[in-house]
């Protein structure tokens, strides 16, 4: 394996769920590159990948499909925030995750969409309410702990949130 795969592959298995352009930007090399190095690891099994809301995340094989989402999800900082107040509260409704957490509502549903999407959450019904519960919370516990949002990540949240409040304020 040459040296530059090989840093490729050590910079994922440091970095779980890491997106293509970090992989770049950390190590510092051309698109290109990255690109064909990325491609012979996950050709020769040396890798996995999991698109997640339009980015494909990469991960050491060891991780099921289940664990790749769970951190895909958890390198954003919104969906962090929602994930800690469930694990607070058992279970939520999304305006008051909402309130609680100062984004606005179709912030939230779109975060936790993307959970009940992997199966990281679920909507229960009682009656005409509406919550969300989570379906992995032993696991997103662990990974809380592991997993911590790159700053592009936290700033394209922040800008998100952000754009989100001034089209509440404008309405």
């Amino acid at each position: 394996m040459t040296e530059t795969r090989q840093r490729v592959r050590s910079h994922v298995e440091a970095n779980p769920g890491v997106h293509f352009n970090a992989v770049s930007r950390a190590l510092d090399i051309a698109t290109g590159q990255t690109q064909y190095h990325v491609r012979r690891l996950l050709n020769d099994g040396a890798l996995d990948s999991l698109e997640v809301c339009g980015r494909t995340h990469y991960f050491p094989t060891e991780y099921s499909e289940t664990e790749q989402a769970a951190i895909a999800l958890l390198r954003r900082e919104t969906t962090r925030e929602l994930v800690v107040l469930l694990l607070d509260h058992e279970t939520d409704r999304p305006d008051e995750l909402a309130e609680t957490a100062n984004v606005a509502r179709s912030t939230v549903e779109w975060h936790l969409s993307n959970l009940i999407e992997h199966g990281l959450a679920e909507k229960v019904r009682e009656g005409r309410r509406v919550s969300v519960r989570l379906t992995e919370p032993e696991l997103l516990s662990e990974l809380l702990v592991e997993i911590d949002p790159s700053l592009p990540d936290r700033l394209v949240d922040r800008f998100s949130r952000l754009v989100d409040s001034l089209l509440e304020q404008s309405g």
